[in-house]
């Protein structure tokens, strides 16, 4: 697809030369002789490019910059001028402008910078989609009670400076809610690093957090930045914390106190802005009492607790996040998107989910892959999430029966789900339950069992 450039200048000579130059090249070229029509043309044609004089007859070239970039922020705009002087591209240049070219124009001088401009803008839309799909991908998802209220709290801390522990099982989702602390924070256009304390090895923790001088160890070939100087002017995220020994909290203590620290064998001081965000599956204040967490860091970190519930105490949630993992996996691998049944649906809700949303997103994308029809059901289930709905069902209804109530309960819910899962079919369903299939035929007569 050709780019569209908007040649701005109130010299016709000027104008049609670099029409001819550009149209040459195969652009598309739109033309304005003043400041006001090129604005106009700006917000009506949203060209890929500017070419624009710095002396107009009505608007100067910095107002229509401002003006345009106000629009716009991403248009490259190189400024053009037969008079131009440094101050004028300094100024350019602050608010925005891609490059200032002195007149007489060359032709390849032109050309050359146009199509570097249009490389920019074309990487800065890249990296700004690849930036939009990590961010759905690491989206909170769900609309239960629970998960409003946790919304409620990263909307309150987010924009503030305060410290962050988060709380909760393996697998709930921790680290969404720091990514999305760090995105609607003041330091969301810095970076945002992670470093989960329990998969490095004790030895090596110090030198990952801080970083290392060449020779402090066998193996330190050069020198070596850590975490919290990458995490410089943004956020660093510590999952795990509860796992990080006690001479690595110690130092972390002071990187958070006075915000400086020391790489591995230097004498240097590094000083650095960042906002550390900390996460555990553990219950920190035991580790206190027990001497294997240092209470002050403790302290330093539980400024804002967040806790986040496991799954099984947040059902509602279910339903949405297979729904977004199904639509994810689906972009993802040019899959046709799945349907989950209803009954299945039923099922996923009822089972405890041990993993959270770990366990789910895993199941979610195993079914995917694995499931020939388009829509899945019962039977594509494993089998532990089946047999918990059938005990389920037999807990609900267990108050106040007898040991033979009970027994004849159970089996009823059992020959009835696997009746479902076979579609109805009385052979498959007897061959898969070992008995014959004219006994299976009396049970469901003498249970009154109903297709649904």
């Amino acid at each position: 697809m050709k780019s569209t450039v908007l040649i701005v200048d109130d010299e016709r000579n000027i104008r049609r030369s670099l029409d001819m130059i550009l149209v040459g090249e195969g652009y598309n070229v739109l033309c304005a002789e003043s400041g006001a029509h090129a604005v106009a043309l700006a917000e009506q044609h949203r060209p890929d490019a500017v070419i624009l004089d710095i002396v107009l007859p009505d608007l100067d070239g910095i107002e229509v910059l401002k003006r345009i970039k106000a629009q716009t922020p991403d248009f490259p705009v190189i400024m053009i001028s037969g008079h131009g002087t440094v101050q004028d591209a300094v100024q350019a240049t602050r608010l925005g402008a891609y490059d200032f070219l002195e007149k007489p124009l060359s032709r390849e001088k032109v050309l050359l910078t146009l199509e570097h401009a249009l490389q920019t803008r074309s990487l800065a839309e890249e990296n700004r989609n690849l930036r939009q799909e990590a961010e759905a991908r690491f989206e909170m998802i769900g609309d239960s009670p629970v998960m409003r209220a946790i919304r409620d709290q990263v909307g309150r801390v987010a924009p503030t400076s305060g410290r962050v522990l988060i709380l909760g099982e393996s697998g709930t989702g921790k680290e969404l809610i720091a990514r999305a602390i760090h995105r609607n924070s003041k330091r969301a256009d810095g970076p945002f690093i992670k470093v989960n304390c329990a998969a490095i090895p004790e030895e090596l923790i110090e030198s990952e957090l801080f970083g290392s001088d060449r020779g402090a160890f066998t193996g330190a070939v050069k020198t070596r930045d850590g975490k919290f100087l990458q995490a410089d002017g943004g956020t660093l995220f510590l999952d795990e914390i509860g796992d990080m020994s006690l001479n690595v909290q110690a130092k972390v203590l002071r990187a958070l106190e006075q915000g400086e620290f020391e790489r591995v064998g230097g004498s240097q001081t590094i000083r650095v802005d960042v906002r550390v965000l900390a996460a555990t599956n553990r219950d920190l204040s035991r580790l206190v009492e027990s001497g294997r967490f240092r209470e002050d860091l403790y302290f330093r970190l539980n400024v804002v607790p967040i806790f986040v519930p496991p799954l099984r105490e947040r059902r509602d949630d279910i339903p949405p996040l297979i729904g977004h993992f199904v639509r994810q996996y689906a972009a993802e691998n040019g899959f046709r998107q799945k349907i989950v049944s209803g009954e299945a649906m039923e099922i996923l809700c009822a089972y405890a989910w041990p993993g959270n949303i770990r366990e789910l997103r895993n199941l979610v994308e195993r079914l995917s892959i694995m499931v020939n029809e388009e829509t899945i059901g019962p039977s594509d289930l494993p089998d532990d999430l089946r047999a918990a709905r059938t005990i389920a069902r037999a807990n609900a209804s267990a108050q106040g029966k007898s040991l033979r109530e009970l027994r004849e309960q159970v089996e009823k819910d059992y020959i009835r789900a696997i009746l479902d899962e076979h579609g109805w079919n009385v052979t498959q369903a007897a061959r898969e339950l070992g008995i014959e299939r004219t006994n299976l035929h009396k049970k469901i007569k003498f249970y009154g069992i109903e297709k649904e």
